[in-house]
């Protein structure tokens, strides 16, 4: 091989070697640089120092902090400054930017293009605390009118769909503390702008709208107010929903509770508005008269305490329920009249009842009630009746008295057959009634007992002008027979006269039309009051 050949096979290996050599001399060169400046991509304190020597920083440093001005970013986009001449900022570097530059590893300065570093270093200024505090007191931000106190997340008032969370409000009140701080931090790192929110330099709400507690509050008082009942109250109705039950809620330390009182004073509302028990009910009567019956204890009742704790449970439960009232005591209609159109109607004056079914008349028939003359006088009123029995022993004192059909309605006293009775009706009871039980003839007692119910009204009342013409007449005479034994007039006729005065007063229009000699009664009253004229003006005391 000759000279010219090894000489271009050799070229290669000798280029590569000075290609070699020159990123050697490169590297090194600049490893040597580097060590007396910053890396490439280097920041300090926000600062670009890449490549830099220490005086060139500290230049740079000095420059800034000359117009060194902080801005200070605040909620609702509001921006003020803080000065660096305001606080006598100035330079102190001492050797803490040369030992920056010896904690890097200069021999890796080709990795530094693709790993920037970001170095901080608070010691290179220094400045006056107590200027940066009153400059800090004479922020806008800090000043009282302008400072809003947050407000916590909380329970909204009942609305119409309910109860919701009410979002916390930051408010813009400072934390001075922190906010000093922030400063400081700041202008030692010349910073050249600072957010006081990110920072948090602003008090902060004590309760969120995450908090676990006020979230459990509010569902729990949204389970109780989507409770609804609707009472059915024949074909009317009433809601009772979250727009009422709200207002019995109570809240204590995040606990929901039901205050029962509310509940007793609705309940008793209840009551007050369905109850008709005790309460005046009319009744158009068989005599086409319309009367109003004050007595008895017929009629809906609410049970109070059944419903109280029926509706809590329906408020516990949160659900929608449809359902009646609980009531003690029931009647047979909701309508205009709770008696609906199955009842007994007794008429006392007449001494006869009537038996309506569905509105249809069963039966009627005269009666025997209390005797009045001995105070058994049978009790007006309506009420239900109590039960029916077959083959009943009726006692009292001193008597026993089996009867077929028994159908209590008043404590002891009810309707049933009285076979030892050969009549019914008239005035038989003035002298010679019951004690206090409606008699009823055999025939009557059994159709009432076939047809009637427990609970079924019985209507008892008296109706003066009903008299029936058998007692209307057997009354005109015993007035009659009383007016005819006045006899000659005397001032010892003053009681007789004074008596049938009085037993003809208490007859119907029909009894007064059949006493013939009324006119008796009057010539008799004339007389005796002339009897006395003469006797006062001859100045004589008239006999007692």
């Amino acid at each position: 091989m000759d000279q010219a050949e090894k000489k271009k096979k050799l070229f290669p290996v000798k280029a590569a070697a000075a290609v070699f050599c020159l990123a050697a001399v490169i590297y090194f060169g600049f490893t040597i640089y580097f060590h007396m400046h910053f890396l490439p991509a280097t920041t300090l304190n926000g600062i670009s120092v890449s490549g830099k020597s220490k005086k060139e920083v500290e230049d740079r440093i000095t420059e800034e902090i000359d117009g060194y001005i902080l801005v200070l970013k605040e909620r609702g986009e509001t921006e003020e400054i803080i000065r660096g001449t305001d606080l006598s900022l100035k330079p102190e570097f001492k050797d803490s930017i040369s030992k920056k530059i010896k904690e890097q590893n200069a021999f890796l300065w080709p990795a530094a293009f693709f790993l920037p570093q970001e170095l901080s270093e608070p010691t290179m200024v220094s400045f006056d605390k107590e200027k940066l505090k009153k400059a800090a007191g004479k922020l806008a931000c800090m000043q009282k009118e302008y400072q809003k106190e947050p407000k916590d997340a909380h329970c909204s008032e009942y609305l119409p769909d309910g109860y919701q969370i009410v979002p916390e409000e930051q408010g813009t009140k400072i934390n001075e503390k922190q906010l000093l701080e922030t400063l400081e931090d700041a202008v030692g790192s010349l910073k050249e702008s600072v957010s006081l929110e990110e920072e948090s330099c602003y008090e902060e709400p004590k309760v969120t709208s995450d908090n676990e507690n006020l979230i459990r509050l509010v569902d729990n008082l949204n389970h109780y107010t989507k409770a609804s009942i609707t009472y059915e109250v024949g074909d009317k109705q009433e809601v009772l929903d979250g727009s009422i039950i709200h207002t019995w809620l109570a809240v204590d330390k995040q606990e929901v509770s039901i205050d029962e009182k509310a509940v007793e004073e609705y309940v008793d509302d209840l009551a007050a508005s369905y109850n008709t028990v005790f309460r005046k009910h009319t009744l158009k009567t068989s005599y086409g008269k319309t009367i109003d019956i004050t007595n008895g204890d017929y009629g809906w009742k609410v049970d109070k305490e059944g419903e109280k704790e029926q509706l809590l449970k329906d408020i516990e439960s949160g659900k929608s329920v449809s359902r009646e009232i609980t009531y003690s005591q029931r009647a047979k209609s909701h309508g205009e009249n709770d008696y609906g159109d199955t009842y007994v109607e007794i008429n006392l004056t007449a001494q006869h009842l009537y038996f309506y079914k569905n509105g249809s008349l069963v039966t009627e028939s005269d009666f025997v009630s209390g005797n009045i003359s001995k105070n058994y006088d049978t009790p007006t009123g309506i009420y239900g009746l109590t039960y029916k029995e077959r083959d009943a022993v009726l006692r009292g004192e001193n008597y026993a008295s089996p009867v077929t059909y028994w159908m209590p309605f008043c404590n002891n006293v009810g309707m049933h057959d009285a076979s030892w009775r050969s009549s019914f009706g008239g005035n038989i009871y003035k002298t010679s009634g019951s004690h206090g039980c409606i008699n009823l003839p055999k025939s009557a007692a059994e159709k009432i007992f076939e047809h009637i119910e427990e609970g079924d009204p019985v209507i008892v009342y008296t109706l003066p002008g009903t008299e029936s013409a058998a007692a209307a007449a057997q009354e005109a005479a015993q007035v009659v027979n009383l007016i005819n034994r006045i006899g000659e007039v005397t001032f010892e006729s003053e009681p007789a006269i004074a008596m049938a005065r009085k037993m003809y007063n208490m007859l119907s229009p029909q009894g007064q039309a059949q006493v013939t000699n009324y006119s008796l009664l009057e010539a008799a009253e004339a007389q005796l009051a002339a009897l006395k004229a003469m006797l006062e003006a001859a100045g004589q005391a008239v006999p007692q």
